[in-house]
């Protein structure tokens, strides 16, 4: 039986990024993306056919121009559609290439072939509907984030992955030298993903949970050494007190998802919640943050 969805699509403005996404997972979208079609950006979501009706999709989009209202910006363009679930599943595949990311990585998706001798640490990926495929700028940002703190292999190091995606950081963290990551994420297929990557990449000691931060505290009888983040700023905030709790006395953490004018209302509350400030690094309109304890 073929499964359809709604295809959601909003014009792009990166000011309001965080807010669409945030939108589109409230209203229950299974994916999203950023996209260029006809050489115009756009952020699409996709939601289960049967799960909304054409009442639900018109009371999104009524939101969504209230949102871009109060930013004083124009009314969005917004469209839907019903498409099948092979569209979507496999139409990105066509566009997405090989992309190097710091010094050390290059991520392959998994239909393409690796060339030899390629002196990289070569990430193969085949995310699904999971965020993560290497191509935006804060996966890269906490890929070279983590590239800078783990320049060796460190035998005892403990990563918690908070929104793993599609795998993407827990596996890096691991080929880097990282001894153990554990991962978690709200969404299932994000944790179907992050299984499947990690096989496919022969990648072990990564423990996969479907759940958020508070399942980790329930679970681990231990402090971690590191934290890796990249999600929504809207979600890191409230879980920051909740990251103080999991991690060593001298840990740190990479967080990002963050537009650069939210870091310093994110900064605030991390130094608020015995965290200093060790970096800052920016791509675009994006930033990832480097934190240790105080």
């Amino acid at each position: 039986m073929i499964t359809r969805w709604w295809e959601i699509k909003v014009n792009y403005i990166v000011e309001l990024e965080d807010t669409i996404f945030w939108r589109l997972q409230e209203f229950g979208c299974q994916g999203t993306a950023l996209m260029e079609e006809q050489s115009v950006l756009c952020l699409k979501g996709y939601v289960p056919a049967s799960t909304k009706e054409n009442m639900d999709l018109a009371a999104l989009s009524l939101l969504l121009k209230q949102d871009f209202t109060l930013a004083n910006f124009a009314a969005p363009s917004i469209s839907w559609q019903l498409i099948d679930d092979e569209d979507w599943a496999s139409s990105w595949k066509d566009h997405w290439e090989p992309i190097t990311i710091g010094d050390c990585f290059m991520v392959y998706p998994a239909w393409i072939k690796v060339p030899d001798g390629l002196d990289k640490l070569i990430i193969r990926l085949d995310p699904g509907s999971a965020f993560g495929t290497g191509v935006h700028a804060t996966t890269q940002l906490c890929l070279e984030a983590l590239e800078m703190r783990i320049d060796q292999p460190q035998n005892d190091l403990i990563l918690a992955d908070i929104g793993c995606g599609s795998g993407i950081l827990s596996i890096g963290a691991r080929f880097l030298g990282a001894k153990e990551v554990w991962a978690v994420d709200v969404d299932p297929l994000a944790v179907e993903a992050t299984i499947e990557n990690s096989r496919f990449n022969n990648v072990d000691n990564i423990k996969i949970m479907e759940g958020s931060i508070t399942k980790i505290k329930s679970t681990a009888d231990f402090k971690f050494d590191g934290i890796v983040c990249n999600i929504l700023a809207e979600i890191i905030k409230p879980i920051i007190p909740d990251m103080g709790e999991i991690i060593k006395p001298k840990g740190w953490a990479i967080l990002s998802g963050i537009l650069v004018e939210q870091s310093i209302e994110v900064s605030t509350i991390l130094e608020q919640n015995g965290w200093t400030i060790a970096a800052l690094w920016k791509k675009g309109e994006w930033c990832c943050i480097n934190v240790r304890r105080q």
